[in-house]
């Protein structure tokens, strides 16, 4: 099919997505990595690469470096090998080959890995489509998307088939190896990569070499104590090529006369001084002029900047030499370095007909936290500064891969959004992408919200909440293994000594995550899409009048008391808890107290539903003392916190008959009963009672040691 196509249609190209099957930890199921389009930056009146940045999230391990590594070996139409496969699907295909199966007349499937790559046409100014026709319909002119399929396969698959019945005549020879041999036995077969269209309509004669241009700067780039020097050094000598480039006239610059004139001196000065000397010595020992030297200076520009440039920082009046920069300041250097050789390479006033991919690899290396956290500022105002004085129109894509929190927290704040975020995990050592955005994070989250403060906490409001919150440490259940997000600061300072010093769960990276009130709905669309085991431990927080909470009431001027809440109180009882109420759909206490706890797919809702010594607790801190009225540790730490409420408690029947006068007494004093709680568990001899946790708490980490893989052991 001949297609034409016409000048001044297309302003620019991109990538929308890459799908990767079967290749390395990627299988067939979520397995596509979203891109942010490309932006004219020179359009912006301020860079701020954060929205025009894609950002590839995941613990270590998880296959952030194997998009990248896909990337380049598309490009580069090589490299792949056996050891690229999933191995899981060579185990199932080396099942498969049976020679009965083998023998039999149907078709035969071969190791093949399939690449589909999404690229989004822009048509608003000019451009050409050379690289792309041969995957355009003639409809496609008008279409924004167009998808190119690259498999990985034997050249010949009859071929391979024959040398697959050879080895498993001979299998059982290769006893525990055959795995092994089947690896050898693919990368000794011829395999290529074919393209097809959306129609699976092969075409031949394309290279995404043609249509992608990949810039690629990996983490730990740092070779030597002059890498700062040699870097910096090719920037000054390609802007020199290309000013004389551009230079109207064929005469010489300043500076080549410069070198000329010092080379004509040094020349002269080393004949005059050495030379003479040299060759009157030689002559004596050797006849003819045969053996006399020449010594004269060559001096360029280039060698120049190899032996005289140095790379220094300054530090007051001291000029501190490149070999003494910490490692992290010399890797965001050595990145920054690699941009703007790669910016000054980016052709002037052009859009032109390739994608242009510039993928930098865990820039947090060496990083502190700080440094990591401005990361992406300094490259905005890099970029920025580059442009500044430049015509260049530049609509390069970044792709960056992390596993910093810090680099996460920036790219949210810094442009104001979850959207062209791709979340990697594991489940079952199969690599599992969630693109994140904006739209799934808050869909449907206020639909069983109750009133909050005189209002209503609206799908804005919620996504600007989980924005601003997700800064302050949140941001580390993305490379959690599990989640615990808890209302207040004695269950935060708690918890995390008793995960600390329990084996089931200290070999886990298990995140306690404080919300500071019943805010945890927010997560709840956030936990579904990253699917992290989590905990949500919330107080149940039971309505009740003032003057059931000792607090004068002017309808009921005569009573004051603080109402402990036993099975007679607690029919026809609300909660006042939100997310509680979002979770179960009522504010019914008993019908919340009644019910099994929320459990969603790998979510669970904690609160407060068993009785404890005859009452219900109204928050962590009261079931805590009722677990625990005997514990001498727990009653020496509130005799420290509130001495003479404690006395007057004991007098009164004790802590029992009190406790929820005693948590309500504790309310302006919470982080200092629970450091004084840790620090008596922490000066304790081995035979001291630690206190208990109370039985709700330990039934949502039973929850967790099953979704992690543990033993439901008896806490």
């Amino acid at each position: 099919m001949k297609f034409i196509c016409l000048k001044g249609v297309v302003k620019i190209m991109y990538l929308k997505s890459l799908s990767l099957e079967n290749f390395r930890k990627f299988r067939t199921l979520n397995n596509r990595i979203d891109f942010v389009d490309a932006k004219d930056y020179k359009e912006d009146e301020s860079i701020n690469i954060a929205p025009k940045a894609t950002l590839i999230i995941g613990k270590n391990n998880s296959g952030k470096t194997t998009v990248v590594e896909a990337l380049k070996k598309l490009v580069s139409n090589s490299g792949f090998r056996a050891a690229d496969f999933n191995f899981d699907y060579l185990r199932e295909l080396l099942d498969r080959y049976t020679l009965e199966y083998l023998d039999s007349d149907k078709a035969k499937e071969v190791p093949t890995q399939t690449f589909i790559v999404t690229i989004v046409i822009d048509n608003s100014k000019e451009d050409l489509l050379t690289n792309i026709i041969p995957f355009m319909a003639i409809g496609d002119v008008k279409d924004s998307e167009v998808q190119i399929i690259a498999k990985w396969a034997p050249k010949d698959a009859e071929v391979f088939i024959k040398s697959v019945r050879k080895f498993i005549l001979n299998a059982d020879s290769y006893k525990t190896q055959k795995f092994d041999r089947f690896l050898g036995l693919i990368d000794e077969n011829e395999f290529s990569l074919s393209y097809f269209n959306s129609n699976n309509e092969k075409r031949n004669g394309f290279s995404f070499k043609k249509l992608i241009e990949l810039e690629s700067i990996t983490a730990n780039n740092i070779i030597g104590e002059d890498c700062l020097s040699k870097a910096f050094s090719k920037i000054v000598d390609y802007r020199y090529k290309q000013l004389k480039s551009n230079q109207d006239n064929t005469g010489l610059d300043k500076l080549d006369e410069e070198i000329i004139s010092i080379n004509e001196k040094l020349t002269g000065h080393i004949e005059q001084e050495h030379a003479v000397s040299i060759n009157s010595s030689l002559g004596r020992m050797l006849a003819g002029e045969k053996c006399q030297v020449l010594l004269k200076s060559d001096l360029s520009f280039q060698t120049l900047l190899r032996s005289v440039l140095k790379y220094e920082y300054v530090e007051g009046d001291n000029h501190i030499p490149e070999q003494q920069f910490g490692l992290g300041y010399t890797n965001l250097m050595m990145i920054i370095a690699d941009i703007i050789t790669y910016m000054e390479k980016y052709p002037e006033n052009s859009f032109n007909s390739q994608i242009n991919l510039i993928s930098i690899e865990e820039p947090e290396t060496f990083m502190h936290p700080q440094m990591q956290e401005l990361f992406i500022k300094n490259v905005n105002e890099m970029i920025s500064s580059l442009l500044e004085n430049k015509n260049k129109h530049v609509n390069s894509q970044i792709i960056i891969t992390t596993h910093s929190p810090h680099i996460l927290n920036s790219k949210i704040h810094e442009g104001n959004t979850f959207n062209n975020i791709n979340y990697i995990t594991t489940q079952n050592n199969v690599a599992k992408s969630v693109c994140l955005n904006d739209r799934i994070l808050i869909n449907d989250i206020s639909n069983q919200t109750r009133r909050i403060n005189r209002g209503r906490w609206k799908k804005a409001q919620s996504l600007k909440f989980l924005k601003k919150h997700i800064k302050f440490k949140v941001s580390e259940l993305f490379f959690a293994d599990a989640v615990i997000f808890v209302e207040g600061i004695t269950e935060y300072t708690l918890l995390q000594y008793y995960l600390d010093t329990d084996e089931r769960y200290n070999k886990h990276y298990i995140s306690v995550i404080l919300i500071n009130g019943a805010h945890a709905k927010v997560y709840e669309k956030l936990i579904y899409t990253l699917g992290v085991p989590t905990l949500i431990i919330t107080d149940i927080d039971f309505k009740r009048e003032k003057f059931e909470k000792n607090e004068k009431d002017s309808e009921y001027p005569d009573k004051d008391c603080y109402l402990q809440m036993d099975e007679r109180e607690l029919n026809g009882r609300s909660i006042t808890n939100t997310t509680l109420a979002h979770f179960y759909s009522t504010s019914n206490a008993k019908t919340i107290i009644d019910n099994e706890y929320k459990v969603m797919d790998y979510l669970m809702i904690l609160c407060q539903k068993q009785v404890i010594q005859g009452y219900y607790p109204t928050s962590f801190e009261e079931a805590f003392i009722l677990t625990n009225a005997d514990n001498e540790m727990m009653q020496e730490a509130l005799k420290k916190v509130k001495p003479d409420i404690f006395k007057e408690i004991i007098d009164d029947g004790g802590l029992i008959k009190n406790s929820y006068k005693l948590q309500k007494k504790l309310s302006d004093s919470k982080s200092e009963f629970a450091n004084e709680m840790l620090f008596e568990i922490l000066i304790s001899d081995a035979a001291a009672k630690i206190p208990e946790l109370p039985q709700y708490i330990k039934d949502g980490l039973r929850f967790l040691e099953e979704r992690l893989g543990g033993e439901k052991d008896e806490l």
